[in-house]
């Protein structure tokens, strides 16, 4: 028998690639807006019932495309409001997302990789290992079954804000990435503000620099460490980017932005390890003359990280030692933990690539 192609699907193109895929059936550049309108704002997936539209048009259409939500294969609701959806794959695996609500703001923490391909020393998703990039289409598919679950109850609110910063590293993904966050920003999509849309990197810095002119979206960094030694053992990334070219990317990503932006600067605190107030104090020297926020967080803790998290105290001095030397700082209250839903705590449901859950897995099992 002869292999049927597979559909494409609506959820994957943004409106420049909806247009040239539209182009085989409808030369007419208004067809993707109109296309667009029913999926995001009419929520119709069912390309036949979109009336507006000739039915030749749409049989055509039916015949080469899709829209269909991903799998819910499970559902978690934190005691202090946070919701977080196991999502189905088109490769058959699953990823983890996350709703966090805060007063009329609602974050929706998302995935780019199934797995990541780093191994942050603190982090659960890269103890997991890693099976592959996400597609477009599974990428937004999380933001649609979230804004689809909020418009459920109207006290819910809408959705305000979009971080990936969810399993995977959204830079080591790139098109896809890019791709999804123009469809964020789409007035005829989503239409989430370019402040609102942050991409978070462990530090990519070749793909910092193709951020420039590809896009606006808000730039997040996972510093963890003010020194290459430091933050080589965290972020082993650090050993072919150090810090000085990292924050050199974050400069010319800011220079490209039509406005005057920030680059958020993320600190996990690991009680022992890079809490301490001399630490901040070179934290405040390094960041000194840069246009940042830095955004503490306590660590969260995993099965495969024997770390622990820093008293309050030492948080609260940690973060004084960096406002007194003129820094902006906020602390990112703990949100989730009791579902696993919380920062590094995402692991998803995936066949490993790199055997490298079952290396971490064979060191915690004691020996006979």
């Amino acid at each position: 028998m002869e292999a049927t192609s597979p559909r494409t699907s609506l959820f994957g193109l943004s409106r420049a690639q909806m247009k040239e895929f539209l182009l085989g059936f409808d030369d007419r550049p208004f067809r993707a807006q109109q296309l667009m309108k029913w999926v995001y704002h009419e929520r119709e997936y069912d390309v036949m019932e979109m009336t507006n539209l000739s039915k030749s048009f749409r049989s055509a259409l039916a015949e080469v495309s899709e829209a269909e939500l991903p799998s819910v294969l499970r559902q978690s609701t934190s005691g202090d409001g946070t919701t977080k959806w196991v999502v189905g794959t088109k490769d058959g695996g699953a990823v983890e997302c996350v709703l966090i609500p805060d007063g009329r703001r609602n974050t929706l923490c998302i995935s780019s990789q199934r797995g990541c391909s780093l191994d942050c020393a603190f982090c659960a998703t890269g103890k997991q290992g890693f099976a592959g990039n996400l597609l477009v289409e599974d990428i937004v598919g999380q933001v649609v079954q979230a804004q689809t679950w909020l418009e459920g109850d109207p006290a819910r609110g809408e959705l305000t804000n979009i971080v990936f910063m969810g399993m995977g590293e959204p830079l080591m993904n790139f098109e896809a990435v890019m791709t999804a966050t123009d469809i964020f920003m789409d007035d005829l999509a989503f239409g989430i503000s370019k402040r609102r849309v942050t991409i978070s990197t462990a530090g990519v810095v070749p793909r910092i620099y193709d951020m420039c002119g590809r896009t606006e979206a808000s730039l997040a960094v996972s510093l963890h460490a003010p020194n290459d030694d430091l933050r080589s053992f965290l972020v082993p990334i650090n050993k072919k980017y150090p810090v000085a070219d990292l924050l050199e990317a974050c400069r010319a990503y800011l220079g490209s932005l039509s406005d005057r932006r920030i680059v958020t600067f993320e600190y996990t605190l690991i009680d022992g390890v890079n809490d301490s107030n001399a630490i901040a104090r070179d934290l405040a020297k390094l960041l000194r003359d840069f246009r940042c926020k830095v955004n503490l967080i306590s660590f969260n803790p995993i099965a495969l990280a024997d770390f622990r998290r820093p008293s309050m105290e030492n948080v609260r001095s940690f973060q004084r030692t960096l406002i007194d030397n003129g820094l902006m700082v906020t602390y990112r209250t703990t949100r989730g933990s009791d579902i696993d839903a919380a920062c590094g705590q995402l692991v998803g449901q995936f066949a490993d690539r790199t055997k490298r859950r079952d290396r971490y897995s064979a060191v915690q099992q004691p020996s006979m």
